[in-house]
């Protein structure tokens, strides 16, 4: 009987166990992928990547409650499920949607989706100002992005962009409210990775805003991470405001023993030659920060703020940049020179012999290297022709 009460056990673990690795297929796009069930239509995505995940700009999978909020993420269900394959009457949101078996999505293959996105954009931008040019987020906002691909050249709107003054809400960040789109991510993030939230959303409607209680300063250890989670340029790092372009410096992975609770150490240096112009969490391709050992990858504000000399540190290697993005500009981890084909054409011939170009200068003293002079070239280091 003891064997046999065994046996049953083991049976229903195995069948507990099956169960738990069941997968459902679902198609985004044409492209077919099996994924857990629970799966939100967002993830799956993501799971396929490139043009097929949707934009999230209020979405971040380490922050529980969030998304639903911006509707940039809205797709097409063209079938429900394999066993009800009737189409949802409305786009919905895909980060709340989830996945059932056999249903069918469209996103870039819908033109409902591409006039509802092109709308959803039109309206974030309504009150959002044109301060790309001087904005410090410019370069890596989510928006920007946004705008390029679905913004219009001009505005409908005749009326008056509500305005907000700037708010210093700790020693090391300002909001600016009036880029603000409530995305809510920096009040999950005080909610959920720190101990005591000080700001929230007040008033409703269009007088809702992001604010803290009679301008109450946020100084717990990991408020830096609300510049992280932000989309665009509305939570800004003062110890780094308009000292630099994101594009003119080099992002480098580093990691130090960090001795405050729950900084997992690891971090982005941005440089430009040795000086650290500042320091921001990693953050995958999603714009999210990545996760270590399952935990995500916060940072403290030691971290963030007060470390900022690279002997404090140790350097990995350059972080990896979308090709895409305009931080990816000459960011070469290693140097790859494009195969000579003049050489292979001309059989052998030097491409070099063919320019008449050779390796001393005709133009410079020989005894003069321009690129050794500490100062500006004069014409007395050049030949007298």
């Amino acid at each position: 009987m003891l064997h046999c009460g065994l046996c049953v056990k083991e049976c229903l673990e195995y069948l507990r166990m099956e169960e738990e690795i069941k997968t459902i297929k679902v198609t985004i796009d044409n492209i077919t992928i099996d994924v857990a069930p629970g799966t939100t239509i967002l993830n799956a995505a993501r799971q396929i990547g490139g043009d097929v995940t949707p934009p999230a700009m209020c979405y971040y999978s380490k922050l529980d409650g969030s998304g639903g909020k911006c509707r940039t993420c809205l797709v097409e269900v063209a079938a429900g499920s394999a066993a009800d394959p009737r189409p949802m009457p409305k786009l919905v949101a895909s980060c709340r949607t989830g996945v059932m078996d056999g249903m069918v999505v469209k996103n870039i293959t819908s033109e409902k989706v591409t006039d509802a996105r092109n709308g959803v954009v039109e309206f974030l931008l309504l009150n959002h100002p044109l301060d790309c040019p001087i904005c410090d987020q410019a370069g890596e906002c989510h928006l920007q992005d946004l705008g390029y691909e679905h913004g219009k050249e001009g505005t409908r709107y005749q009326f008056a962009r509500r305005t907000f003054k700037k708010e210093d809400i700790g020693p090391y960040i300002q909001l600016h409210m009036t880029r603000c789109i409530l995305c809510y991510r920096c009040t999950y993030v005080a909610d959920q990775i720190t101990q005591k939230r000080v700001h929230g959303v007040i008033d409703r409607g269009d007088h809702a805003a992001i604010s803290t209680y009679i301008s109450k300063a946020i100084d717990n250890d990991f408020s830096g991470n609300m510049i992280d989670v932000c989309p665009v340029g509305a939570l800004t790092d003062k110890t780094f405001r308009f000292k630099n372009r994101v594009w003119f410096t080099k992002p480098v992975d580093a990691h130090r023993n960090c001795t405050t609770p729950g900084c997992c150490g690891k971090a982005t240096l941005w440089l430009r030659g040795e000086e650290v112009f500042r320091v921001t969490a990693r953050k995958d391709q999603w714009g999210e920060v990545q996760s270590f050992d399952g935990k995500p990858g916060w940072i403290c504000n030691t971290c963030r703020f007060e470390t900022k000399k690279t002997e404090s540190w140790t350097v990995e290697g350059i972080t990896t940049i979308s090709r895409h993005s305009v931080i990816g500009l000459n960011k070469y981890k290693t140097l790859e020179m494009p195969k000579e084909t003049v050489k292979a054409v001309m059989k052998g011939t030097d491409p070099k012999l063919l320019m008449d170009i050779h390796s001393v200068s005709g133009v410079n003293k020989p005894d003069t290297h321009l690129s050794e002079l500490d100062r500006a070239a004069k014409s007395d280091d050049f030949k007298n022709n």
